[in-house]
């Protein structure tokens, strides 16, 4: 019965034997393809050109046929002189412009790109005046008569129609409905979008700001060396429709919340000088009632209230303002990215010589138990531990009778 254990200790071990070669196999392969052909020596010199944003721009759309081929920039001073500081402090990466025609009409586009969402809404709300209507367009949008800004992903398109009609709005759709959208951490808006209180908001007035010429641009309340830009601060301000007149609020988060109480007691200083401050209060402060403006810090959010609303509704709506320090979930990378198949190769490696072992162990069990339920149907001992087995000639001691010697003593040779 010994060829029974033979049998499971040779399939044990093959089933080892298998999952350790999977594994070495698929460590040779990761180390292997890192590795490339060196490249000719003229291979080092090609100059490969940037990543613009000619897709950005169909040749048509709608109906709408281009004069021209789409223009594609790379210098924000090109795609908008006037606001090329603004632009770089969103993070601007490339843009496109272009001209169409359509039966005597004409529509201009301009597509900006940043790095990830939080710019190209931040550039959305630099660019968009408060009091433009709401429109039904990407992932925001607004207009002011025959011209149309929307924003998507991380690109924002400014449109200009010759006459604006009835089907624009659709027309409009159907482009951005062709734009490239990110995955991952730069489809993320702004976080502290979150912390502005809901209640009373007017959506349409939101700015948000991650530099000076963005704020400032956006008609900042405060001067923008006091924020602290250099210090990591981001921005977001929006008006408040209260019973007793229009508030403004300004949520600034810091990295830290050392960071944000230093700038807290430089605003406050700034706010009890009044007239006597330096730089001079902005207008958007001028044109608040002093009684009304009051900072308050919740952690690294530091938050300003301002406009005409009576003291008592401006400090209810900064009492509303709190942080809150929860994890923004981050979407998982796709199912076929690297770390998804290497992650499903070790589990398989993993449930093989899991099943292998389980098969090894019951295999055991069995031919184990089988064998020793075969002994004690034969009356022997389930165990041969205490048997001794051993192999003896049956040999037997017989007695006999010595045969008489001859009288002689001395026996002749």
């Amino acid at each position: 019965m010994r060829w029974m254990y033979i049998l499971a200790c040779s399939l044990t071990c093959a089933l080892t034997c298998l999952g350790a070669l999977r594994g070495t196999a698929v460590s040779a392969q990761a180390q292997a393809a890192p590795a490339k052909q060196p490249e000719p020596a003229h291979a080092a010199q090609k100059v490969v050109p940037p990543t613009v944003a000619a897709a950005l721009l169909p040749d048509s759309v709608a109906g709408w046929v281009a004069t021209e081929p789409p223009n594609a920039l790379t210098d924000a001073a090109q795609a908008d002189p006037a606001n090329a500081a603004a632009l770089k402090e969103y993070d601007f990466t490339d843009a496109a412009l272009a001209n169409y025609k359509r039966n005597g009409e004409t529509l201009s586009l301009r597509a900006l790109r940043f790095h990830d969402a939080s710019g190209a809404y931040g550039a959305y709300s630099f660019f968009r005046q408060n009091g433009w209507p709401k429109e039904a367009i990407g992932s925001g949008a607004t207009s002011n008569h025959n011209r149309v800004l929307f924003w998507l992903g991380n690109t924002v398109v400014d449109a200009n129609f010759s006459h604006i009609g009835p089907m624009s709005g659709s027309e409009l759709r159907e482009l951005a409905g062709n734009l490239p959208v990110p995955g991952g951490n730069r489809a993320i808006v702004p976080p502290i979008l979150s912390d502005l209180p809901k209640d009373s908001l007017d959506g349409q007035t939101t700015h948000y700001a991650l530099g000076p010429a963005g704020y400032a641009g956006a008609g900042g309340v405060l001067p923008p060396d006091l924020v602290g830009f250099d210090r990591g601060a981001e921005v977001v301000t929006a008006n408040y429709k209260l019973r007793s007149n229009t508030a403004t609020l300004t949520l600034v988060n810091y990295p830290t919340p050392q960071i944000a109480a230093a700038q807290e007691s430089k605003i406050r200083a700034y706010i009890k000088a009044g007239n006597q401050a330096q730089p001079p209060w902005p207008k958007p402060l001028q044109d608040s009632d002093q009684a009304s403006l009051e900072v308050r810090r919740s952690g690294p959010l530091l938050a300003l209230v301002s406009g005409d609303a009576i003291p008592e509704e401006s400090h209810k709506l900064l009492a509303t303002v709190h942080y809150d320090a929860d994890l923004t979930a981050i979407p998982a990378p796709p199912e076929d990215s690297d770390v998804a198949k290497t992650a499903k190769l070790l589990m398989g490696i993993v449930t093989v010589v899991l099943i292998g072992a389980s098969a090894a162990i019951l295999l055991g069990f069995f031919l184990g138990g089988g064998r020793a339920l075969y002994r004690v149907a034969r009356g022997k001992p389930a165990s041969t531990v205490y048997e001794e087995e051993f192999i003896h000639l049956d040999l037997r001691e017989e007695w006999v009778e010595p045969v008489a010697a001859i009288d002689s003593p001395h026996p002749k040779g």
